[in-house]
């Protein structure tokens, strides 16, 4: 007896699939096409290439050449070419329609506003900016057929000293398109507990935030974005792993950190293959996405920076589905995941879940059952 949730799924039943991404970096999904116009337009001349297709080979060497600053310096280029009001509603808008031609229903996509005043914007500017972009490249994706909702969350530089003011600055706006906040940089060094004070006020104000946490540093950095700040969801988080004993018999061993992140059901924003390029794992094979999905922690994919990554929702699950083999019924439970850990409010994710990501899932299941169907069907007639 055929059983779609034998099925894996091949690249067109992916794309289509309804997808949910919580961590995407607007700066770090720009089209390559669209720098080369907004550094012209801006006389912006240090991009270390003019052509598009070969900015695009650029981005993705850069970031996979091992060399930190290699990586930081393409968000140097992306960041150039967007401090006007206008460049920031063209990238916002291109932003959501890419990721809706994709099959995302619903994302979250972050970026810091303190990185965006070069050319004399205000902080609320930028913000109303980006907020005007979303909803365009919303209007737009509705126009070719696509659906998609986008929140923003504002993020601090935790190496700056910035971040009460943008943590006020996410709560001015928490009604118009910004659900949530973030810290984000290099986590060595940078402690989040450096930034107690917006945090406090966050949970002061009934807000939302999530801390990137866990990406290089490790446990420590974890254990303090939880029981030090109080996050709700931890911005990759791989390296729960650590706390993780596999014995070779195949027995698993949680540590009391690990145990409380599964047991809270603490949502880990995992970039597969970002977390390659920064050597959080050595292969896909290798990346503990694999052992936290069989233990059932709320694993949730995204991608991070689809432009330094070559990356999108659709690569990152085809990626997962080659190396584990997983199959539609996978992806829904990576898609609910993530649908239960948005930042806005719970009767608008179950109404995500139940009218768009299992109506989605379901006929995708039963357009293979179908087709399946009909080859068996046709091979019995043949053999007849």
């Amino acid at each position: 007896m055929m059983s779609p949730t034998l099925h894996v799924p091949g690249q067109d039943q992916i794309r289509r699939a309804p997808k949910v991404l919580l961590h995407d970096h607007l700066d770090g999904g720009l089209r390559p096409g669209t720098i080369v116009d907004l550094a012209l337009a801006s006389g912006y001349d240090g991009l270390p290439e003019t052509e598009p297709d070969k900015l695009c080979v650029w981005f993705r060497e850069a970031a996979d050449s091992g060399s930190l600053e290699r990586y930081l310096e393409t968000f140097a280029h992306t960041c150039a070419v967007m401090q006007t009001r206008d460049a920031l509603v063209r990238v916002a808008a291109e932003c959501a329609e890419d990721l809706a031609a994709d099959g995302v229903v619903y994302a979250e996509v972050r970026y810091a506003p303190e990185q965006h005043l070069e050319a004399g914007l205000s902080l609320e500017e930028v913000v109303e900016a980006v907020n005007e972009g979303f909803r365009e490249g919303e209007r737009r994706a509705r126009r070719d057929g696509h659906r998609i909702r986008m929140g923003a969350l504002l993020t601090a530089m935790r190496h700056a000293a910035r971040s009460l003011e943008i943590a006020e600055l996410a709560n001015r706006y928490r009604d118009q398109g910004v659900v949530g906040f973030d810290i984000a940089g290099a986590e060595a060094g940078f402690p989040p507990t450096r930034h107690l004070d917006a945090f406090e006020y966050l949970k002061r104000e009934n807000n939302h935030f999530t801390i990137h946490a866990g990406e290089a540093f490790g446990l420590p950095s974890i254990w303090q974005a939880l029981q030090w700040c109080g996050a709700d969801r931890l911005g990759h988080g791989v390296r729960i792993i650590d706390d993780i004993e596999v014995a070779e018999d195949g027995a698993v061993k949680l540590g009391r950190l690990a145990s409380y992140v599964r047991d809270k059901r603490i949502p880990l924003e995992l970039c597969p293959t970002s977390n390659l390029q920064t050597g959080a794992a050595a292969s896909y094979a290798e990346h503990p996405i694999g052992l936290l999905r069989r233990l059932h922690f709320r694993a949730t994919v995204n991608t991070d920076n689809r432009l330094m990554s070559g990356t999108s929702m659709t690569r990152e699950f085809e990626k997962l589905t080659e190396t584990f083999g997983y199959t539609l019924d996978d992806m829904q439970w990576f898609t609910v995941n993530a649908m239960k850990s948005a930042f806005i409010p719970f009767d608008e994710r179950l109404a995500m879940i139940n009218d768009v990501i299992k109506p989605g899932y379901a006929e995708l299941k039963s357009e293979w059952l179908f087709e399946q169907t009909a080859t068996t069907s046709a091979s019995s007639a043949s053999a007849g």
